[in-house]
């Protein structure tokens, strides 16, 4: 009787074994399925695979526990199992891109163990650790999955990477391979720029930016909130910056609510928030709510107000009010600062500003500059904050503290970051990333070109490279087409910025990852030209 019930159980399982080895394969050539995006950095992927099934599957978190992981297992759950289209077969011998039909069913996988190793941390930082170990196995009837972290930041990664290698299979069933992938980033800032002034982006798009930052390990929104155009952000110390500054004052307004709305959402998948509140130039709806913070340009110069009044010390105080406030609503210690492209000429055309140039031995436009930054930065300091400048900063010789980052956005690129680092800034590019123009297919790969650290410097200076950022100025986009313009050409930056460059699969992952996101909501324009997403649900 013993005998005969091993037997059958052999029976069952070679039975079981086939059904799932001889599953048809429906996938286009120019398709993986369970390709990792980005790349990780240590990745071995076996030809047996095990079945997930819905109902029985849970996730098992063991050590330390928290709201981060709590929130994220109902979130990857729901993008593996219920967002799941599985009407449509895909094919279980070809989660890593190569087409291997000796893969063999060997067992099911109910639970994903979570192993934290230390306590959570509150908000993601500039020195969050992200490395996580992913590892998938079986012996014999016994199958498990594990992932291991040394921060809660390292454990959403892992969960990425896991709802990445999961595909659907026929039935309400899934399949994973197993797997051994040990992964980090090869930078600690890897960045998006969005700008909210030219086009006002209504909250819910920004929360579906951060989603779709979290899916390809994005780390930090550099929210460009304020421009000439409009001042969207609704300040409580000066409420008259948004009532006469943006586009419309109850519509077009992101209220402290809202703000905070952005920063829950970014901090539950790991992503730093980091506002600009660009200044002295870019300034000119800062000026339609506070008089006087504006230079009064001469009658001959062709607008009436230019870049702030470096001259005016009543300005510094009104500035320091105003950035006590978004350092106490921002919980990132870093403030960017801007300090790109101030026009001089209404300065020139100021008799008052021309004298205090006299009287106090500035000789050119661009220290009158460096000197109202140096102002702006004591003033960071005495808040206990950080700053981030764009490269022009930098370039007119503004004193700064050592731990300022500069942010190279200009041509000569290279150059530019031999010299910061050389002098010991730590520094950001995004030359080279920039999504304005839209080229035709193809255009992701582009993005690839960009590397760091191809500067003539030694170690000492290619370290002081914290990443970089993807940046998707307003001018040409709103909420209709933003995400469009974004993904995935970010997509390719974000690859570079964790894993170092590009590899001989990347248009066919880049195929399946495009497809992930639609099916998580994101419409992502195509990245090859004609192809098909298997199972996409928009």
């Amino acid at each position: 009787m013993r005998r005969s019930a091993v037997l059958l159980c052999v029976f069952l399982l070679c039975c079981v074994n086939r059904a799932f080895s001889l599953i048809p394969i429906p996938l286009p050539l120019n398709y993986t399925a369970g390709g990792v995006w980005p790349k990780p950095v240590k990745y071995i992927s076996y030809n047996s695979f095990l079945v997930l099934r819905p109902a029985s599957f849970n996730f098992k978190v063991e050590r330390y526990d928290c709201d981060i992981i709590q929130e994220a297992i109902r979130r990857y759950y729901h993008l593996i199992f219920i967002n799941a289209n599985t009407n449509q077969q895909t094919s279980n011998d070809r989660h890593d891109g190569s087409s291997r039909r000796e893969d063999t069913f060997i067992g099911y996988l109910d639970v994903l163990q979570i192993n934290l190793m230390a306590p959570c941390e509150i908000f993601p930082s500039d020195f969050m650790d992200e490395r996580y170990e992913l590892l998938i196995n079986a012996n014999g009837y016994e199958s498990n999955a594990l992932i291991v972290a040394q921060s809660v930041w390292g454990v959403l990664r892992g969960l990425e990477t896991f709802s990445q290698i999961v595909v659907p299979i026929n039935g309400n069933r899934f399949a994973v391979r197993t797997t051994s992938i040990v992964d980090f980033p090869r930078f600690s800032h890897r960045g998006l720029l969005i700008d909210t002034s030219r086009h006002y982006l209504p909250v819910k798009t920004i929360i579906r930016v951060l989603d779709a930052m979290s899916y390809s390990k994005l780390n930090v929104l550099h929210w460009h909130i304020v421009d000439d155009q409009s001042f969207p952000y609704q300040s409580n110390t000066f409420p008259n910056l948004s009532d006469k500054g943006s586009y419309e004052q109850y519509l077009a307004i992101y209220s402290q609510v809202d703000v905070r709305r952005v920063i829950e959402h970014a901090r539950l998948r790991g992503i730093r928030v980091i506002p600009e509140f660009d200044s002295p130039g870019h300034t000119l709806s800062w000026g339609k709510g506070i008089p006087n913070l504006l230079t009064q340009c001469s009658h001959s110069y062709p607008q009436p107000y230019g870049p702030i009044d470096p001259t005016n010390e009543y300005n510094y105080v009104i500035l320091e009010k105003l950035f006590k406030e978004i350092h106490d609503v921002f919980p990132d210690k870093y403030l960017h600062l801007g300090g790109d492209e101030v026009e001089f000429g209404c300065w020139e055309s100021n008799d008052n500003i021309t004298d205090f140039m006299r009287t106090n031995r500035i000789s050119s436009y661009p220290q009158l500059e460096a000197y109202y930054i140096y102002k702006l930065l004591n003033i960071t300091n005495r808040l206990n904050a950080k700053a981030i400048v764009w490269q022009e900063v930098f370039d007119n010789n503004v004193p700064l503290r050592n731990d300022t980052i500069v942010q190279v956005w200009k041509g000569d690129y290279l150059n530019e970051l031999e010299k910061v680092t050389h002098y010991g800034y730590p520094t950001l590019l995004s030359s080279c990333w920039y999504l304005d123009s839209l080229e035709s297919g193809g255009d992701w790969e582009r993005f690839y070109r960009c590397n760091p650290l191809a500067f003539p410097g030694t170690q000492t200076q290619k370290r002081l490279v914290l990443g970089g950022e993807v940046c998707m100025w307003g001018e040409v986009v709103d909420e209709t087409n933003i995400q469009q313009r974004i993904w995935p050409r970010a997509c390719a930056a974000a690859e570079v910025l964790w894993y170092g460059g590009t590899s001989p699969d990347a248009p066919e992952r880049i195929e399946e990852h495009v497809c992930r996101l639609k099916k998580r909501g994101i419409p992502a324009q195509p990245p090859n030209g004609p192809a098909f997403c298997p199972y996409t649900v928009m």
